[in-house]
């Protein structure tokens, strides 16, 4: 029995060990994982869910859902330019796993983005 148990914590041991060994660079990225984004409610033209990137405001990503329903009205899936919150958007269609998406970046700072999904 105490074989067992010598063996059981060798192998444990070794798993610990080899996990230990993994080299830096395959932890590095965590830290960078994209924030998700928050949901703030739907577009009442189309329904779609409208979403923020943290630090943007919901009130500023429904106006640009709204801004993008005007502008696209009669051209599906088509990209668009809009000006929302005082600045203006580049909106275009992107290919989600497995649904398309609508992604709206603000054309002066590409890290604020809104979203809009079905």
């Amino acid at each position: 029995m105490k074989l067992i148990k010598r063996g059981v914590a060798a192998a444990l041991m070794g798993a610990a060990a080899l996990s230990l060994w993994a080299p830096a660079h395959a932890f590095a990225d965590t830290a960078a994982a994209p924030a998700k984004p928050q949901y703030c409610g739907s577009d009442k033209a189309t329904g779609l869910g409208v979403w923020a990137d943290p630090g943007e405001s919901c009130s500023t990503a429904l106006q640009v859902a709204n801004a993008y329903t005007k502008a696209a009205t009669g051209r599906s899936d088509a990209p668009a330019t809009v000006r929302a919150g005082g600045t203006i958007w580049k909106c275009r269609q992107r290919q989600g796993a497995p649904n398309p998406y609508l992604q709206c970046v603000n054309s002066g700072d590409s890290s604020r983005r809104i979203l809009l999904s079905s």
